[in-house]
């Protein structure tokens, strides 16, 4: 057997890419600026509703008790001030903690804004030591900048790449996007950017057992804090020099393609630019898994049809749900159902809580609400089956539907009306009329946690696009704690 040769390769050209693209792309995309104003927005008003859940809060703060770490990064909503590796997780958790943030649906799905967790850390620290050292801040301006690219890294990979079929969970790519994102703001060239995200993809990843029967648990709630932080840790450590692997996908039998993808490579859509923030899901109504997201708002028409018809969830024999082949393989779920993270993946569910009671909340995954025997009796009564035209059009790059069908079947023989919808509210189709209900569920979530004078600030502060752009990112993160 002869030895292997031992000559280093060049650099894997899908790292390469990743680097060139955080370092050197200009945005010049208005839609994709203003998209990202709003996702900021909307991703830390869920982070503050998640801080009512003590599930959620128990998980924050320092690792040791107590500690406060000087112009360190602080938390939304939170006395805590952090190293910026801990920081990211606590953003980062209390970002996913009641899956209400934006999404993207491809071969592989996820949640972009997760990115927030590592940017908005690391660039509260930067700016808080610029500052202490007689330096300019970093402006938010920054901050949108860094979500767009991170928006645009995950959800590009995500396009044709799916890694959920060889049983990893998509949180891998928020550490990919964030190791990047987040070594282009502490100042690393192409050669330790490269090194960085190398790491990221050498890294162990996170398997998608907490998400799926039998095992679906609270992981799946702060996974994306555990990634976005450990990009952070990532790009840290190469800032000091630390090398990196430039065959990490291709090497033969050691590598990931071989290791982890069965030997398949990667394949790309399209080139790096601002098309995902552009075109990103906003979770504007429900908390739910976005698979099911419209299959809930078809459920809230037929909740007031049942009404207008004098009938009641009682009345009901069958509901069949006309779906997508990705909504099936992973909400698609009979049995149990353990606990909230159960429940919020589970379409049945998702359906049968607005047919009864004309809403879905975070709230409404909780052990009281789900104890009512009404909710598995309707479970029972539903069949999902997959509709291949509503699978092609939710691949479709110029479609990008996620459409569900319910038609339901009394027990005296009458059958209503199929409910079609096929782009949820957050849609960029529905842009126009989903904004305005965007920025109304902000205000709320400020309610939920800062006295009406404080709201009225961060409003003051947040709400005008070149305002906040040119707000100092320590000023506008102290206005939130």
């Amino acid at each position: 057997m002869s030895a292997s040769s031992n000559e280093r390769p060049p650099v894997d050209k899908v790292i390469a890419d990743i680097a060139d693209y955080t370092l050197n792309y200009k945005i010049e995309s208005e839609p994709a600026w203003s998209t990202a104003h709003y996702c900021l927005l909307d991703t830390l008003g869920c982070g503050l509703e998640a801080l009512t859940y003590p599930a959620c809060t128990k998980l924050l703060g320092p690792v040791v008790p107590g500690t406060i770490v000087p112009n360190g990064a602080k938390v939304p909503g939170t006395p805590y001030q952090l190293d910026p590796v801990q920081a990211a997780f606590n953003i980062g958790t209390i970002i996913r903690w009641l899956d209400f943030n934006d999404t993207w649906l491809a071969a592989e799905w996820g949640h972009p804004s997760d990115n927030l967790g590592g940017i908005l850390a690391v660039a509260d620290w930067l700016s808080r030591t610029a500052v202490a050292n007689g330096k300019p801040p970093l402006t938010m301006k920054a901050v949108l900048d860094g979500m767009i690219r991170a928006h645009e890294i995950q959800g590009v990979m995500a396009l044709e790449n799916s890694f959920n079929k060889v049983g990893l969970d998509h949180v891998l790519l928020v550490k990919i996007a964030t190791t990047a994102v987040v070594g282009r703001l502490i100042g690393l060239n192409r050669d330790e950017l490269i090194n960085a995200v190398s790491l990221a993809f050498v890294d162990g990843h996170s398997l998608r057992t907490y998400r799926h029967s039998p095992n679906t648990g609270s992981r799946k709630s702060w996974a994306a804090g555990d990634a976005t932080s450990r990009g952070v840790r990532l790009a840290l450590m190469a800032k000091t020099g630390e090398m990196g692997y430039p065959s990490v996908l291709t090497a033969k039998t050691w590598g990931f393609y071989d290791v982890l993808f069965n030997g398949r490579e990667f394949t790309f859509q399209r080139d790096y630019g601002s098309y995902v923030m552009e075109n990103v899901l906003f979770k504007i109504s429900f908390p739910a898994e976005f698979h099911s997201q419209t299959a809930v708002e078809a459920a809230m028409q037929l909740h007031q049809q049942l009404h207008s018809l004098g009938k009641t969830t009682d009345d009901i024999q069958k509901i069949t749900i006309r779906t997508h082949e990705a909504a099936i393989r992973i909400i698609d779920k009979k049995g149990p159902l353990h606990n909230p993270a159960d429940r919020d993946h589970c379409i049945q569910y998702m359906i049968a809580v607005p047919l009864l009671f004309g809403r879905l909340t975070a709230a409404d995954y909780e052990d009281h609400i789900a104890s009512d025997p009404r909710i598995d009796i309707l479970r029972e009564t539903m069949i999902a089956t997959e509709d291949p035209q509503f699978t092609k059009d939710y691949h479709d790059p110029e479609k990008r539907s996620i459409a569900n069908g319910l038609t339901i079947v009394l027990k005296d023989g009458t059958v209503l009306p199929e409910v079609v919808v096929e782009y949820p509210i957050g849609h960029k189709r529905r842009r126009k009329e989903g904004i305005p209900l965007l920025v109304e569920k902000y205000r709320i979530n400020l309610a939920r946690v800062f006295a009406a004078k404080q709201q009225k600030m961060i409003l003051q502060a947040s709400l005008d696009h070149k305002k906040l752009e040119a707000l100092p990112v320590h000023e506008f993160v102290d206005l939130l704690v």
